[in-house]
């Protein structure tokens, strides 16, 4: 048993850390250290999202991540995006150690989202600085922090797809 009753084989399934909004409302209200948030649409998942995701753990106790839908996605990125579904993206980022918590948002930015779960902390990667993060205005007026993660350099999903086309 792990913390909380659960069978190990139950704390490592993905799925349960899979929310709606009002499952998330629910989780961050039974949060008692900071919360972080992050947001993005993590399609084919590669190592500058990973540093990503663990710098923005690190910033507290525990970290949601909020996860653009695919008609979010389409409309941000173009009809040939995302390449992995909202369902897939999300199993994927459950299932890193790191991240506590995943949900789904169908906006184009995850402002209502923030507004939701009231997190401590707004991460973002280095290709964004506090004056372009959705969020912070929300997070600062309560008292958190705003955290900018630097790049990891030469990975984006976007490089990804063009090598793949290349071939």
């Amino acid at each position: 048993m792990v913390a909380g009753g659960a069978t190990a084989t139950a704390s490592l399934d993905p799925a349960r850390k899979i929310f709606t909004w009002d499952e998330a409302r629910a989780w961050r209200r039974r949060q008692r250290g900071r919360v972080v948030f992050t947001n993005g649409v993590f399609d084919l998942l590669h190592p500058g999202h990973i540093d990503v995701v663990v710098g923005a753990r690190r910033q507290g106790d525990a970290l949601i991540v909020g996860l653009n839908a695919d008609e979010s996605v389409r409309r941000l990125k173009g009809p040939e995006r995302p390449v992995r579904s909202e369902a897939e993206r999300a199993y994927v980022l459950a299932s890193l150690e790191a991240v506590d918590a995943v949900v789904v948002f169908g906006q184009d930015t995850p402002l209502e989202l923030v507004r939701v779960v009231e997190p401590d902390v707004i991460v973002k990667g280095g290709d964004y600085d506090e004056s372009t993060i959705v969020g912070a205005a929300e997070v600062r007026a309560r008292g958190g922090d705003v955290v900018v993660i630097p790049l990891t350099p030469g990975q984006s999903t976007t490089s990804i797809i063009e090598k793949l086309r290349a071939r």
